[in-house]
């Protein structure tokens, strides 16, 4: 139902927990993470190499098996994360610590520079590995996946995401360097 909380898809000890800025109303309506029509997030991840295959949202939940999990900083969803206020993310900055050092994934990967730099209080921060921790876990920021943010094509955000994925020890397709890769034959 709009007005809900999307639930956090989190295990501990993961490699990643891949971090939006909050929900979108599609996500909310549906209660599946990314389920936006033109959100890029789980094709990305698949061209990435992070899943074998291209996860549909309303499979969202088997992201666990690749090691990964999914939540969001503010939980309240909005049509577009620039709805949110900066009080919001100020409010919901300890519990979000909280959150990551409990169920301590090696990396949190934020999506998008907003969310981190609120958190941080930093103005500026650079795509990729950040030489800070946040709640004990090495930090990623990546490029929003949303298909609102035209600013990245696919095949930067694949780039970006394959990043991660390697620090993170998985490993992505090697038969193209393209987005247009595909999976190993057999899965």
């Amino acid at each position: 139902m709009v007005g809900e909380r999307l639930e956090d898809i989190l295990a501990e000890h993961l490699d990643v927990i891949f971090c939006g800025i909050n929900p979108g109303m599609t996500a909310a309506t549906q209660g599946h993470h990314f389920a936006g029509r033109g959100n890029r997030f789980w094709r990305t991840l698949h061209l990435a190499g992070f899943t074998p295959q291209e996860v549909r949202p309303e499979n969202d939940r088997t992201i666990l098996l690749h090691h990964c999990g999914l939540t969001a900083v503010v939980e309240r969803p909005t049509a577009r994360a620039d709805q949110l206020s900066s009080d919001e993310f100020i409010a919901a900055a300890a519990d979000f610590e909280q959150k990551i050092t409990r169920y301590a994934p090696r990396f949190v990967a934020f999506l998008g520079k907003a969310a981190y730099c609120a958190l941080s209080g930093q103005r500026e921060v650079m795509w990729g590995l950040q030489s800070k921790t946040f709640g004990n876990a090495s930090v990623w920021v990546l490029p929003n996946p949303s298909g609102r943010n035209r600013a990245f094509t696919l095949d930067q955000l694949v780039s970006a995401y394959r990043q991660l994925c390697l620090a993170a020890g998985e490993h992505p397709p090697t038969d193209s360097p393209t987005y247009r890769a595909v999976s190993p034959p057999g899965l």
